[in-house]
């Protein structure tokens, strides 16, 4: 990404407009007191809404079901339960006849509220009832804003392992209210700066370079700096999808929307292994730093780079180790990643900062050598 801050990015008064132009261009809204935004990103001729979102969420959903409701729109809850458990066959069936019993048809919509569970959860739902109702994402976490909820990947868990069942499914809009991260745990935006430094790591050395400069900064929701760090994830995304919508590009040196998985083969694995139980960023932060000793050790990237990867990581109150599961669960686990090919293992590496490659069917003994640098 150029040093210019989001070049050709719309911003009026205190809104910022991301344009993602993939099969069906829509708009990410980012800013502050944004609930006024949302009738203008529904389908037009839309009147019947249901309102996703999770039991900790309550007094939002009413929020917005209230603010909806007043706009003339026919709208109905629908809880479900709270993060990963949110994502299974079961909630997705008990969304689907709740919809079936009001009598949805395919000119309503949804609006997934919440994390990047819900907005994954509720993605899928509008995916495949009636096949595809308009959806609209209003994430309420820092890893919402700037991973889940972008994009169009839909997808709910199995015992097998995390988004193995899902759907490329475009959103109508997503809107990114900064006001929701002020609520949050102070462990949640710390593991949501680790999707924002994986855009760094992949396309935008600025990313690090604000994060380096003002950890404290980058932490604090309401800061320029984190509001910077989220909007230049954001269009790091964007542009991945605009080339890449289905994740079908790479091939050879040029790897297209799977850079974006950066650190997740491993980081799903820690996922799957802790019972989901663990962060999604921190799992991610591991598997980052994982794969840079992976890519060091096979030749492919330097020494300072990898250890780049846990001094900004660190800063931050990411973790750079673990000390769960062993080797051979872990392993079994990464096999059937979504980019597992023929029972090829393939991961994404760096090269260098903003230079991702395709590392794949490495050496065992390498990936056990890699393992070894993050055992605690």
């Amino acid at each position: 990404m150029a040093e210019d801050d989001l070049a050709g990015q719309a911003q009026q008064s205190d809104v910022t407009r991301i344009r993602v132009e993939a099969v069906a261009p829509y708009d990410v809204v980012v800013g502050h007191r944004l609930l006024g935004e949302l009738p203008a990103l529904l389908p037009p001729g839309v009147r019947r809404i249901a309102v996703i979102h999770p039991q900790a969420l309550s007094a939002s959903g009413l929020a917005i079901r209230a603010d909806l409701a007043a706009e003339g729109f026919d709208v109905h809850a629908i809880e479900v339960p709270n993060g990963e458990e949110s994502k299974t066959s079961e909630v997705a069936a008990f969304c689907w006849k709740a919809l079936g019993q009001v009598g949805f048809t395919r000119s309503d919509a949804v609006i997934g509220v919440g994390g990047g569970a819900t907005t994954d959860l509720a993605g899928f739902v509008a995916a495949t009832f009636l096949r595809g109702l308009a959806v609209v994402h209003v994430p309420t976490t820092l890893l919402g804003m700037v991973d889940a909820a972008v994009g169009g990947k839909t997808g709910i868990n199995t015992a097998e392992g995390k988004n193995l069942v899902g759907a490329f499914y475009e959103p109508a809009g997503v809107l990114c209210d900064l006001d929701s991260l002020e609520t949050l745990d102070r462990h949640e935006v710390v593991s949501g700066l680790a999707e924002v430094l994986k855009c760094g790591f992949i396309s935008d050395a600025e990313i690090l370079r604000l994060v380096e400069s003002a950890p404290d900064a980058a932490i604090e929701p309401g800061t320029a700096v984190n509001r910077r760090l989220i909007e230049r994830a954001i269009a790091v995304k964007a542009a991945y999808v605009n080339r890449d919508f289905r994740e079908a590009t790479s091939s050879g040196a040029s790897v297209g929307r799977e850079a974006l998985n950066y650190g997740h083969t491993m980081g799903h694995a820690i996922e799957r292994a802790e019972r989901y139980r663990f962060r999604h960023g921190a799992a991610v932060a591991i598997g980052m730093v994982y794969v840079a000793e992976l890519a060091r050790l096979a030749g492919r990237l330097d020494e300072v780079t990898a250890d780049r990867h846990r001094s900004v990581l660190t800063s931050v109150g990411l973790p750079t180790t673990y000390g769960g599961a062993g080797w051979p669960p872990l392993y079994e686990a990464m096999k059937v990643d979504k980019k597992t090919r023929a029972d090829r293992l393939r991961f994404v590496i760096l090269e260098q900062v903003g230079r991702p490659a395709i590392l794949e069917a490495p050496d065992p003994a390498l990936l056990t050598a890699a393992f070894a640098e993050i055992v605690r």
